[in-house]
């Protein structure tokens, strides 16, 4: 009965040894049951000091404890430790994994919420008093025609222009979808920043051939690559890895989901400062002084229509930028 179960289990006698585990703490202490019945369980390969002590500590005292979290081969646990009186002492481990991708799937909803408010609100706040301003920039050009400051009026015109088309793809949520090969997008992404950089990135395309079409907006998963890229490039990197596979672990997105295509973008750069890495896909939220906050806020929500996600971990040196896109979406 407790091979069905998910959580890991390990009994341990009176004297600390190992007794008997379930399927599922093999695959925790990556190790077989039959290959450590009867040993100490502190000799266990990859036990850190911690679990060990606390395991000799609940069998002294017969009080439970709990870690809440073990670094152990099979990946990161909490962990329970449970005496039983007069036989020894019983351990649960509970994969954190789920727990951790909820988390960021919880986040994911408070960022799109957040980016949706914005978009419902606050472009309309400032589209009213750029439509003053550019009115009268626009009175001003007229009347001052061809000289110097009618030239600056046309160029407060032109500004006030380009901010209304960034609140306008900002607040785009409407995807057109149809099938799109990804590597093709990522092609046409790359060869522009190319033209940018004049060739001093170096562009790693690890590709997986065989990722079949997706039903995708080129358009905005292009607005996606592109800015990843040059956030990259911008961070200061000289080589830039894009990754490409079937990932298999759809427990980051949607209940329900099939098989993913997860794309990686890795880059050597400085990175992301850590006091800016836990609000990263924050509307407003930048480390750049000529940056304006809005492009992985835009990213994210991109990610979100398409019913995936995009989240982010650092390197040393540098920074990953992960895409998860279903192969098949739930409407589909």
């Amino acid at each position: 009965m407790l091979d069905s179960l998910s959580t890991a289990v390990v009994e341990l006698d009176d004297l600390g040894c190992v007794r008997g585990m379930n399927a599922a703490a093999e695959h925790c202490l990556a190790t077989g049951r039959e290959r450590v019945h009867g040993w100490n369980f502190k000799d266990v390969d990859g036990i850190p000091n911690e679990l060990s002590e606390a395991v000799t500590t609940t069998a002294v005292e017969q009080r439970g404890r709990h870690l809440s979290e073990c670094k152990l081969p099979g990946g990161v646990f909490g962990c329970t430790i449970q005496p039983i009186t007069g036989q020894g002492t019983l351990l649960e481990f509970y994969d954190l994994k789920w727990q951790q991708q909820q988390n960021k799937l919880q986040q994911r909803e408070l960022q799109t919420g957040m980016i949706d408010l914005i978009r419902r609100n606050l472009g309309h706040e400032i589209r009213n008093p750029l439509g003053g301003i550019r009115g009268a920039a626009q009175m001003m050009a007229a009347e001052l025609g061809d000289r110097e400051l009618g030239t600056l009026a046309e160029l407060i015109m032109r500004e006030v222009d380009r901010i209304d088309e960034l609140l306008a793809r900002f607040g785009k949520s409407e995807l057109d979808c149809h099938p799109v090969d990804i590597h093709y997008v990522l092609q046409e992404t790359t060869e522009l920043l190319r033209l940018e950089s004049a060739a001093s990135v170096t562009i790693i395309q690890n590709y997986d051939p065989s990722i079949p079409e997706i039903s995708a907006d080129s358009s905005a998963l292009r607005q996606v690559f592109l800015n990843l890229l040059r956030n990259a490039f911008q961070a200061g990197a000289t080589e830039i890895e894009i990754r490409s596979r079937v990932d298999y672990d759809m427990s980051l997105l949607q209940p329900g989901m099939g098989r993913v295509v997860r794309l990686d973008i890795k880059d050597n750069g400085c990175g992301v400062p850590e006091s800016l890495r836990s609000m990263l896909f924050l509307p407003l939220v930048t480390g750049r002084r000529d940056g304006t906050g809005l492009g992985l806020a835009l990213a994210q929500q991109i990610a979100a229509a398409h019913q995936g996600l995009l989240t982010y971990a650092p390197l040393e040196p540098g920074s990953r930028f992960t895409l998860r896109l279903p192969l098949q979406r739930n409407h589909d």
